[in-house]
């Protein structure tokens, strides 16, 4: 409800994230959008729409299909002093432009003894369980938390997608931003933010005291769903959204187990290398006495994502799958 009483009008993921982009082309003469079909098209994803008629096709680049090339020509752009937002359509079309974020992005501020910062974002979608098969649907979110020199996001939240382009825009460092491509459609009263949104620390997203389920983007519904079928069962499942992936909020991670005593990392990536594994043993490094049971981890299966929509759901870690890691755990 709004201050007056009334209800606020509802807004998907999709329109939060397209006013957060409005704000910043609006806010900084510096600020523009490019990518593929960024521009006529609105966005792959529908994100961009209505931005080339407002702001012009100066400040909304549809580029050429070269993800290296014009991830390049961001990173020349915010070299020159420009605040470049790049879209790259999917998480698997990023590692065509692997080189250019690892190897300029990522480190000449390093290679430079700190005259070159590059304050460049990169959005992308991430994810599976639209059935876009094993090109389109992979979660490699992780490999990119990997690289120092790089600030890597995964809102899950609209007021995440709203209010997380800001101050990305304003880090000095490259900062990527990964959007779960099942949560544009997801819709709700977009609640203004009681505090500046920052993008250091992990958020609570449900309170709870026998076990902690930590995840992140595309997976944090499932988890929400999974502490309502947990409580019904009487346990009480804590939900920790980490929205920042690079760097992690190990504080957080380590309060939640240390009132918890139990932990479940969802994460929608391979299990063999992924973000699950890092955080697990971040776990056992720094709360290994506080573990009462050992961390369980619930990810994709070892596949390429499937087309099929069975055998996409069967691939995708799932609501039930939460739950029976949880009973695991709890005993």
């Amino acid at each position: 409800m709004g201050a007056d009483g009334t209800a606020e009008a509802k807004t998907t993921y999709r329109e939060a994230m397209r006013e957060a982009l409005r704000e910043a082309l609006r806010a900084d003469d510096r600020v523009f959008l490019m990518g593929e079909d960024v521009g006529r098209y609105g966005g792959c994803f529908g994100v961009s729409l209505g931005l080339l008629e407002e702001f012009g096709p100066e400040r909304v680049r549809d580029t050429p299909l070269s993800e290296s090339a014009f991830v390049g020509a961001g990173i020349g752009a915010a070299l020159a002093g420009m605040r470049p937002i790049v879209e790259i359509m999917t998480v698997n079309f990023s590692l065509l432009a692997l080189d250019q974020i690892l190897n300029n992005a990522a480190t000449l501020l390093h290679m430079s003894g700190g005259q070159l910062p590059v304050p460049l974002v990169i959005r992308m979608t991430t994810g599976a369980g639209r059935q876009l098969a094993a090109q389109h649907s992979h979660s490699l979110e992780g490999w990119y938390a990997h690289i120092p020199g790089i600030r890597v996001l995964a809102p899950a939240t609209l007021e995440d997608a709203r209010h997380m382009l800001a101050p990305a825009l304003a880090d000095p460092d490259p900062v990527l931003i990964f959007e779960h491509g099942s949560l544009y459609n997801v819709s709700g009263e977009l609640l203004p933010p009681t505090d500046p949104v920052g993008l250091d620390h992990a958020a609570i997203r449900r309170p709870g005291t026998d076990i902690s389920l930590i995840t992140y983007g595309g997976s944090l519904p499932k988890a929400l769903a999974a502490v309502e079928e947990l409580a019904a069962e009487g346990i009480s499942a804590e939900v920790i959204d980490l929205r920042t992936l690079r760097p992690l909020d190990d504080a957080a991670i380590a309060a939640s187990v240390a009132r918890t005593h139990r932990a479940v990392v969802i994460d929608e990536a391979w299990r063999t290398g992924s973000l699950a594994a890092e955080v697990s043993a971040r776990i056992a490094e720094e709360s290994f006495y506080d573990l009462d049971a050992p961390v369980e981890r619930v990810c994709s299966a070892e596949v390429p994502m499937p087309y099929a929509r069975r055998l996409e759901e069967a691939a995708l870690p799932q609501t039930a799958d939460i739950v029976a890691a949880a009973h695991r755990a709890v005993g």
